[in-house]
C-alpha cells in the first residue's frame, strides 16, 4: 500500500522553551510518531532553530507555503507540533487558513487537536490569538529591559573590542581586556599625538608587535577607523541611535578621543604617507590629484625602492602617460629654495619686518576667532545646565535628554579643540614662516635632513599649491615668498628697483 504523506515544521524560538521540552528533537519525533501512528510518513520536514534569525525565519515559513502550494494534491495534512509553534503572528496564521481553505490541505496541531467546524476554528484562532499576544508582549519586555539596562549604563550585546564581556553576581557586565585595552589605547595615542594615518597606524601598532586576533594578526584599517570612532572606549554605552553615560571604565581619555574626531573628521587619514601626495600636487593635463607609488625594483645588491607620482588619470586613454621619481620632484624643490637666497641686505630686512607683520595681525584674528568660541562655550554650557533642569522636572524623556547632551557635550568638545588650534596654530606657522626666513641660507640642509611631515609642513608654508605640467613641477608661492623666488622687477616704478 502506498503510503500517506505528510508535511511537517518544528520551529524553537528560544532556549528557554527547549529547556521547557519544546526542543526540535522533540518536535520532530512526536510529529514522525503521529504520521506513522495514521499510516503515513513525512514527505518534508522544515526546521527553525532558536538561532535563525527573522529574515531566515521568515524565509524558511515561505518555502514551506511554496511547497504546500505545489505539492498539496500529493499530501495528506501540513502538521505542526501546537498552534504557537506554526505561526508567530496572525498574519502568518491567516496564510495557513488560506491554504487550508483554497488548496483543501488540512493543518493539523497534533497535541491540540480540534474539529473542523466552526467551534474547532474558533479555537484555533483563540490559540493563535494568545501565541501573537504572547510574542508581541515578550518583545515590549525584552525592549523594556534594554532601555533599563542602558539607563543603568550597561551593555546589551557584545563587549566592543577591547573589552570583555565578564559575568558577575548574576549580571553581564564589561571590563577591560588586559591585552586588547593596551592595544585601543596605544591606537588612540598613536593616531592623535604621533601623525599617523590609518595606513601608517596599522604598520607602526604590527611593528610594535601588538596584535589584532590570534586569527587576524594586524590591525585592518576598516577596525582601525571603527575603534577610533567607538564612543564606547571613553564610557559611552550605544543603544537605538543614541549614546548614554555607561558604567564601564573608559579605556581612553576624553581629550585624547575629541583630538581623534577631528583629525579623523578631517580626513587627516586619507593623505598618503609621501611627500608630495594627498592631494598637494595637481595633474597640469586634468587637474585631478597626483598620487604616489611605491615599486621595488630588484638589482645585483639587492632590492631597491622607488617613489613615482602620476596622475590619478593615469590610465585613462589619450591621458599622457607620464610618471615622475620622487626624487627628481626632490630636485626641483631644492632649485626653488636655492632662488629663495637673499644677498641684499635691503631686500633681507624688508621681508623680515613683512613676515613679522603678518604674523601680528594672524595673532590679532586668533584672538578674536578665539574669544568668539569661547562664548559659543559658554551659551553651550548654559544649554545644558537647563536641559538638565528640564530632565529633572521630567519635561523631557530621557531618550531626548541624552541625545542633546550627547550633542552638546560633542560640541563643547569640538570647540575646545578649535580654541586650542587657534591659540597655537597660527602661532606656529608664523613662527615657522618667520623661521624658514631666518633660516633660508640653509633651507636645502633643513629639507635632507626632514622627514615626510615636516618636509610637507614647509612645502605648504612656501606654496599656496603645486601642478606637474608633464615631468615640472609648478609652483604657486604664498606671498611674500613668491617675491623671494622671482624678485620684485618693477621697471615703471619711482625708481625703487629692488
Amino acid at each position: 500500500m502506498k503510503k500517506t504523506k505528510y508535511l511537517a515544521l518544528a520551529r524553537v524560538s528560544s532556549r528557554e522553551q527547549e529547556r521547557e521540552g519544546f526542543s526540535l528533537e522533540v518536535q520532530e519525533t512526536a510529529l514522525t510518531r503521529y504520521a506513522e501512528q495514521h499510516g503515513g510518513v513525512i514527505s518534508r520536514l522544515f526546521r527553525i532553530a532558536e538561532t535563525a534569525t527573522k529574515p531566515e525565519e521568515r524565509e524558511t515559513f515561505k518555502e514551506l507555503l511554496s511547497y504546500a502550494k505545489k505539492h498539496a494534491a500529493e499530501l495528506s495534512g501540513l502538521l505542526f507540533f501546537k498552534v504557537d509553534r506554526a505561526a508567530r503572528n496572525l498574519f502568518d496564521y491567516v496564510e495557513l487558513e488560506r491554504l487550508e481553505a483554497d488548496y483543501g490541505l488540512p493543518v493539523i496541531y497534533i497535541t491540540q487537536p480540534t474539529e473542523n467546524s466552526p467551534s474547532g476554528r474558533m479555537m484555533r484562532r483563540t490559540l493563535a490569538n494568545m501565541a501573537s499576544f504572547y510574542t508581541e508582549q515578550q518583545s515590549i519586555d525584552v525592549k523594556d529591559g534594554l532601555e533599563r539596562r542602558v539607563q543603568s549604563g550597561l551593555f546589551v550585546g557584545k563587549a566592543p573590542y577591547g573589552y570583555a564581556n565578564v559575568r558577575r553576581d548574576g549580571r553581564g557586565l564589561i571590563e577591560v581586556a588586559q591585552e586588547r585595552g593596551r592595544n585601543v589605547r596605544r591606537a588612540f595615542e598613536l593616531y592623535a599625538y604621533h601623525g599617523h594615518t590609518l595606513d601608517s597606524l596599522g604598520r607602526k601598532l604590527h611593528e610594535e608587535g601588538l596584535v589584532y586576533t590570534a586569527a587576524l594578526p594586524k590591525f585592518p584599517r576598516s577596525k582601525l577607523h571603527s575603534i577610533l570612532r567607538d564612543r564606547a572606549y571613553i564610557g559611552e554605552v550605544f543603544h537605538q541611535g543614541q549614546w548614554f553615560r555607561g558604567a564601564h571604565e573608559p579605556i581612553v581619555d576624553r581629550s585624547t578621543f575629541d583630538r581623534v574626531q577631528v583629525l579623523l573628521g578631517n580626513k587627516v587619514y586619507q593623505s598618503h604617507e609621501l611627500t608630495y601626495g594627498g592631494e598637494l600636487v595637481v595633474c597640469g593635463h586634468c587637474g585631478r590629484p597626483v598620487t604616489g607609488e611605491r615599486k621595488i625594483k630588484s638589482t645585483k645588491k639587492g632590492p631597491k625602492h622607488y617613489v613615482y607620482y602620476r596622475c590619478a588619470r593615469y590610465n585613462t586613454p589619450e591621458h599622457p602617460r607620464v610618471r615622475v621619481q620622487e626624487a627628481d620632484l626632490d630636485e626641483q624643490v631644492l632649485a626653488l629654495f636655492d632662488r629663495m637666497r637673499i644677498k641684499d641686505d635691503g631686500l633681507r630686512d624688508w621681508f623680515s619686518k613683512a613676515i613679522r607683520a603678518k604674523n601680528r595681525s594672524d595673532q590679532q584674528s586668533s584672538k578674536d576667532r578665539i574669544a568668539d568660541l569661547n562664548r559659543q562655550i559658554t551659551g553651550l554650557r548654559e544649554q545644558e545646565e537647563r536641559l538638565l533642569n528640564l530632565r529633572l522636572l521630567e519635561e523631557i524623556d530621557a531618550s531626548t535628554f541624552a541625545r542633546k547632551s550627547t550633542e552638546i557635550r560633542d560640541r563643547v568638545a569640538h570647540l575646545g579643540l578649535q580654541v586650542d588650534a587657534c591659540d597655537r596654530g597660527r602661532a606656529e606657522n608664523g613662527e615657522l614662516a618667520e623661521k624658514v626666513f631666518e633660516l633660508s641660507q640653509s633651507l636645502t640642509e633643513k629639507w635632507l635632513n626632514a622627514d615626510v611631515r615636516a618636509k610637507r609642513q614647509l612645502l605648504e608654508i612656501v606654496c599656496l599649491n603645486f601642478r606637474l605640467d608633464d615631468v615640472t613641477l609648478v609652483p604657486q608661492m604664498r606671498k611674500p615668498f613668491d617675491v623671494l623666488a622671482e624678485g620684485l622687477l618693477l621697471k615703471n616704478s619711482r625708481g625703487d628697483r629692488i
